[in-house]
């Protein structure tokens, strides 16, 4: 095989390694990215949970609202873990590939500075120890001399272009070289960072094993405020039905009147204005998407019927989710609307329903209210203000409804 050939073969191999090597670095780098993303979301969300839990610290009195808070504040310090250990097995992945590289080029280099000496070894043996000014005059014919002429011009480029790759090589092994060190200093640090993290999860497994315990020990006085809070719900959603039934009848009687203005789409509860159907499919087509009713804070309770956390065959319903935020914090609309509703009810304070077309929000535990019934609002407008309980707690009570069908509102507000 001639050198050129022995060159474009050496040239073609080591292009397919950059094109595969380059395809892995871009896809470490797209999951280094997605990873270093969540990790600071996670954090983010750890330090709203700082701000808010440090205000129920302050009291001694263990609650459900603050072993929820605990719980999700555990399973949030949980995921930054994991998070963390996800970062290190990449980084070692990252560190095996790098090695990797430096194998591979270390062989090549040695194979290029095998070729290279070969390369002079054989033109000095073809000269026979002449010169090549000797060499190239001692030629028998015009036809050898240029042949001997293109063969040293060959032989000229082949050895730069060898050289040119020893030097690219060298920089480059020398480049590797430091980006292993660099990944080794960034795993030793995650894996410190991982271990105090580890730490705070442990603390916070203990801390909330202890309100647990507080609790357990409380069952007849928890059973009565369960029995009083289903009661409480009950009277709520009473309030919003009638309110609901309300409009209905208002709507039906409107339609009657003027049967060419309004429709009634598929599925619909009630007879809708145009501008009330528009408003319905808007508010339909942004589920998932609505903003929270409070900028920051996190769902200490879910909606429907679970387990109690500490009483074995007890259940707590919730026809909502409680969404623990600041103390003092604004309540917002979650989308445009009109005040349907505004009033008091026992155990959830202020209480605002809004309507948007066919569906309903609703928002309960105000303590001031900054909006009027019949009053038109914008989405993330402020209509009240939080109230803050006497454990420190700030906790909002969210419902979404379609006509007279309750709806899940996690399913409708954008996921943190």
């Amino acid at each position: 095989m001639s050198k050129q050939r022995i060159f474009r073969s050496f040239l073609f191999v080591f292009s397919v390694l950059f094109l595969v090597s380059f395809g892995l670095e871009a896809q470490t780098k797209k999951s280094r990215e997605e990873l270093e993303r969540e990790k600071r979301e996670v954090q983010e969300r750890l330090k709203e949970f700082d701000i808010i839990l440090r205000q129920t610290t302050k009291t001694k009195n263990a609650t459900i609202g603050q072993l929820n808070a605990l719980t999700r504040q555990y399973q949030t310090q949980n995921r930054l873990v994991n998070t963390l250990d996800r970062e290190v097995k990449l980084i070692n992945q990252e560190i095996a590939e790098t090695e990797d590289k430096i194998e591979k080029y270390t062989e090549e280099l040695r194979e290029l500075k095998e070729e290279y000496a070969r390369m002079i070894y054989n033109a000095s043996k073809m000269n026979r120890g002449l010169s090549i000014v000797a060499f190239v005059f001692s030629s028998s014919d015009f036809n050898q001399l240029y042949m001997r002429l293109k063969y040293l011009k060959q032989y000229a480029d082949s050895r730069k272009q060898q050289a040119a790759q020893i030097e690219e090589l060298t920089a480059e092994l020398a480049e590797q070289q430091l980006i292993l060190d660099q990944k080794k200093e960034d795993k030793t640090a995650v894996l410190a960072e991982a271990q105090a993290e580890r730490q705070k999860l442990n603390q916070m497994r203990q801390q909330q094993q202890g309100v647990v315990n507080t609790l357990t020990s409380k069952e007849r006085q928890i059973k009565n405020q369960i029995a009083q809070t289903k009661k409480q719900q009950a009277q709520l959603n009473k309030m919003i039905k009638q309110v609901i039934e309300e409009e209905i009848r208002l709507a039906e009687a409107a339609a009657k009147k003027e049967n060419s203005t309004t429709t009634k789409s598929a599925g619909s509860t009630m007879p809708l204005t145009p501008e009330a159907a528009a408003l319905s499919s808007s508010f339909a087509g942004n589920r998932g998407r609505l903003p929270w009713p409070v900028e920051t804070g996190f769902v200490s309770q879910q909606y429907g019927t679970h387990p109690h956390p500490t009483l074995k065959g007890i259940t707590i319903d919730n026809d909502g989710i409680d969404i623990r935020t600041e103390p003092q914090a604004n309540v917002r609309s979650v989308f445009d609307g009109t005040v349907t509703k505004i009033t008091t009810m026992p155990g959830y304070g202020g209480t605002v329903i809004i309507k948007h077309g066919e569906y309903y929000t609703m928002y309960s535990k105000l303590k001031t209210v900054s909006v009027k019934s019949g009053q038109k609002v914008s989405a993330k407008e402020v209509i009240g203000q939080v109230a803050t309980q006497a454990d420190g707690q700030a906790e909002v009570h969210f419902q979404t409804w379609k006509g007279l069908e309750i709806m899940n509102p996690s399913s409708w507000i954008s996921s943190k």
